[in-house]
């Protein structure tokens, strides 16, 4: 198997770590608390994407017991991330209301003027 052979193969892989590279970026280059939600965000989509990806098996089925299938998929991984998705939802809305009340208490969502406003007081 060749290199090339070998990254095309495991293009799920590759997907996942650019996503997660990407969402870890956002989160540190960036001052914006709405941006560092959405870079938080897109790091946890490459976990999502990882732990499905993992989960495939080739030529699988329902784990329903029937005459002449041998293979069977596990369920739990999706039931799993379906679960993380639902948690994902509800820290996000979390973190956009803490934004909102940041933004009400200091007037603005950049980090570095929310840091300069509390070292002056």
């Amino acid at each position: 198997m060749g290199d090339w052979e070998f990254i095309v193969g495991h293009y799920n892989y590759w997907i996942a770590i650019f996503l997660a590279m990407t969402g870890l970026y956002i989160v540190i280059a960036r001052g914006n608390l709405i941006k560092k939600l959405v870079g938080l965000n897109v790091f946890q989509s490459s976990v999502f994407i990882l732990y499905i990806s993992l989960a495939k098996v080739e030529g699988g089925t329902a784990p329903i017991l029937a005459r002449g299938i041998d293979i069977y998929s596990n369920p739990l991984p999706h039931v799993l991330i379906l679960t993380a998705i639902v948690v994902g939802v509800a820290t996000t809305a979390l973190g956009l209301a803490l934004v909102v009340r940041i933004r009400g208490e200091y007037g603005t969502i950049e980090e570095d003027d929310i840091h300069s406003q509390d070292e002056s007081m």
